[in-house]
């Protein structure tokens, strides 16, 4: 499974991941440990996808779920209370934008809607 965006989707998260990056005004060892945390994940996601060629939509934003929980924790020790502020708001946005409310169940609190 992957995920299917177009270009001008791919392009506009591209964009709003810039902006949102510019708004926490991370230092350079902020930038490093976000970067190396967003990386894990991508990674334990791609993973997921080899091991399960077949996986759902639903069960795909369900492990993207499960591995935003842990990039929260990890960015915990490292942002600021103002940035860890700004940083639950965009999540929030982009749980939206994704479309992380799929076939009844709410993955923001994971449990049905």
């Amino acid at each position: 499974m992957s995920v299917n965006l177009t270009s001008e989707q791919r392009e506009q998260v591209a964009a709003e991941l810039k902006r949102f990056a510019g708004d926490l005004n991370l230092s350079d060892d902020q930038k490093q440990k976000l970067h190396d945390a967003l990386a894990e994940g991508r990674v334990k996601v791609a993973d997921y996808i080899k091991s399960h060629p077949n996986v759902t939509k639903a069960d795909m934003i369900k492990e993207v779920a499960s591995h935003r929980d842990q990039i929260r924790q990890r960015v915990v020790h490292f942002l600021t209370p103002e940035q860890l502020k700004k940083w639950d708001t965009e999540v929030s946005k982009a749980k939206e934008f994704m479309g992380h409310n799929v076939a009844g169940w709410d993955l923001t609190q994971n449990r049905p809607a």
